[in-house]
């Protein structure tokens, strides 16, 4: 399991015993896996002081799980089709997160144990609120990126009603910088392609013999050209409707279509050397290469690429991670590092202020075996430690029992300081 309970008991001889206790019975139910959890000695200050860092840190410690959530988030994103490599992407200090956890060993160089506690959660605070800004500023220009090539590549979808032609047609297909000829498409039905040939140099005066050709076709219809005379074409298109043909609007403009060329060029260029290079966004059941898809087929010209496989599609793959994912690797690591070393102080302060003065506890990380057991080995860690707080062992031993006074939720009191570190939320 990716579930770790955090606790800590007195350290006098009576409290090790009881943690004795606790690694047989828990060691022979195979309830959970123990280690100790070694804490520093800090400065303690003033209890006044503990009771302000108590409620500082448990927002703090709010914060930085839910900012590493985030960035396991954006490596989600990010490696998109990749996501089965996520977990190898999500480590700290080059190690799998459990392996961390239970290897925890307090980072003296970056948090010294000398300087005042509030140094220390200072130091932590301002350290995860500049990753967090980072952050936001660099997901916002990757989701600005990914959504312009998405918008791009929306024009490719649909069928020849709808979508783009520019990357179906090519200036072989038109005849242009005529003054009096021009060439229109036309959108035929697949059971009126004989019909189609047969009409279409009747529908109206003028329009030039042989010159209709199908360049595209989708699973509805295809696309041909057709050549008439400029003074004929409303007329032409009126015919047309009444047939079922119908006119795409489209007018051969080569410096448009180069334009819209280079500008997915450029973005696709920003995405791979900026980002995530291995182009994995662009492959089918992204989500920037929807399933639904409609496949065009351009005819007649083998060196024109199909409508539904763009540039993109045939970048090669694997080629390697960008900065973006570079980065938040780097700032997940800090970012998880710092998460524990929270939990590490919040263990700290609150068994200063359950067990008092002078500092003397131990703490003690369980691992649950599985999910079915943690009612039982919760069960046993009461029944251990209930000494610790008579009161509140009677009242969580036997639910009936009404304390004046006492505000208890049975499932959340512990007589020992708990702590909860629940990996499987970044699966």
């Amino acid at each position: 399991m990716s579930e770790f309970w955090l606790i800590s008991a007195p350290g006098d001889q009576e409290n090790l015993q009881a943690l004795e206790r606790m690694n047989t019975v828990t060691s022979k139910s195979n309830l959970s896996y123990n280690t100790k959890f070694s804490i520093p000695d800090f400065k303690v200050g003033t209890l006044d002081s503990l009771v302000g860092l108590s409620d500082e840190l448990g927002k703090l410690d709010t914060f930085a799980e839910s900012l590493i959530k985030k960035m396991a988030q954006s490596v989600v994103e990010v490696m998109e089709d990749a996501k089965g490599k996520v977990p190898e992407n999500l480590l700290a200090n080059g190690v799998d997160l459990p392996s961390f956890v239970t290897h925890f060993e307090w980072d003296m160089a970056k948090y010294p144990a000398k300087q005042p506690l509030v140094s220390v959660v200072d130091t932590l605070a301002k350290q995860l609120a500049q990753i967090e800004t980072d952050l936001k500023s660099r997901t916002a220009t990757y989701n600005t990126l990914k959504t312009n090539l998405e918008n791009l590549e929306k024009k490719s979808m649909g069928n020849l009603f709808t979508r783009t032609l520019s990357d179906i047609v090519s200036k072989e297909d038109f005849v242009l910088g005529s003054e009096y000829l021009i060439t229109l498409l036309v959108i035929v039905p697949k059971p009126s392609y004989t019909q189609w040939q047969k009409t279409y140099e009747s529908l109206s005066d003028m329009v030039v013999p042989r010159s209709t050709k199908l360049i595209a076709e989708d699973n509805e219809g295809g696309l041909f050209t057709v050549t008439l005379f400029r003074k004929v074409i409303e007329d032409f298109k009126t015919k047309a409707r009444e047939n079922k043909f119908t006119v795409r609007e489209f007018y051969y403009d080569e410096k448009e279509i180069k334009r819209e060329r280079e500008e997915m060029s450029r973005l696709l260029s920003d995405k791979k050397q900026q980002y995530q290079t291995s182009c994995v966004a662009l492959k089918k059941g992204s989500s920037t290469f929807p399933d639904h898809k409609v496949k065009v087929t351009p005819l007649g010209n083998p060196a024109r690429p199909a409508a539904g496989q763009t540039d993109r599609e045939r970048e090669s793959e694997g080629e390697g991670e960008g900065p973006l994912l570079r980065w938040l690797k780097v700032n997940f690591s800090e970012a998880f590092i710092a998460w524990i070393h929270i939990k590490a102080l919040r263990v700290f302060v609150e068994s200063v202020l359950r067990y008092g003065l002078p500092v003397n506890f131990q703490a003690v990380l369980l691992q649950p075996h599985k999910k079915s057991s943690t009612k039982r080995l919760r069960e046993v860690l009461n029944s251990v430690f209930r000494h610790l707080d008579q009161v509140a062992a009677a009242s969580i031993l036997d639910a009936s029992v009404e304390i004046p006074g006492l505000q208890l939720n049975n499932q959340d009191y512990f007589p020992y300081v708990y702590f909860h570190i629940d990996l499987s939320l970044l699966d």
